[in-house]
């Protein structure tokens, strides 16, 4: 049958915009190096007819340029071709990216939500009301707590009618007794300063006789 009929022929994938991007820039670069071939030509031929006299090899020179010069703007116009076709795949190019990022984007924000419910549904704690109560009681026992230091630091034995004005003057008259002590001292604390002692004196050198000497002396 197949050589009836022949084999269906198989259908090429069309082309992706990648490829046709890629396609469009190589073929604008084989036109600009015809231009740029071109332009040199152009310069050789323009040197010739400057150094050629007037007559049939200038005229010769001359009519290549125009040539050359019509093949220059033909490129021109394919390369102006070109870059219009290249712009609008770039555009393409750039819409369909920015799609894939909102697709993308979309669906992160919707598996997070699908990923935020489950967690609150499957979470007691995270419920407002109890955190409240739960925020409620720590301070309850914050405030227990606080109640029971200052229980537990409340000193004994002290009187409960001592006026602190009585108590404010005894610490002045306390911090001028310690001041008048300093300045007799030499500013140093009375707990700082070495006892006295009574030391005897030392024996002077007329006090001290040798015994030889005192013998010669009587005699």
């Amino acid at each position: 049958m197949r050589r009836i009929f022949g084999a269906a022929k198989t259908k090429e994938p069309a082309p992706t915009i990648d490829e046709s991007a890629d396609r469009l820039q190589g073929r604008s670069d084989k036109v600009d190096e015809q231009i740029i071939k071109i332009e040199q030509q152009l310069t050789v031929l323009k040197d010739q007819i400057k150094k050629t006299r007037p007559g049939p090899s200038q005229e010769g020179y001359k009519r290549r340029a125009i040539q050359l010069l019509k093949q220059k703007r033909m490129y021109e116009g394919q390369r102006d071709q070109l870059s219009a076709q290249n712009f609008n795949i770039q555009q393409t190019q750039f819409t369909v990216s920015n799609i894939k990022d909102t697709v993308g984007t979309v669906q992160a924000l919707t598996g997070a939500s699908k990923e935020m419910k489950r967690m609150f549904k499957e979470n007691k704690e995270l419920d407002l009301n109890r955190i409240d109560a739960l925020q409620d009681s720590m301070s309850d026992m914050m405030d227990l707590s606080r109640e029971i230091n200052e229980a537990m630091g409340r000193s004994y034995d002290v009187p409960d009618d001592i006026d602190e004005s009585d108590l404010m003057a005894e610490l002045d008259a306390l911090e001028e007794d310690m001041g008048n002590e300093e300045a007799v001292k030499g500013a140093v604390p009375s707990y700082m300063q070495e006892p006295e002692m009574d030391m005897p004196a030392a024996p002077s050198a007329q006090a001290y006789q040798h015994p030889a000497d005192a013998n010669a002396l009587q005699a």
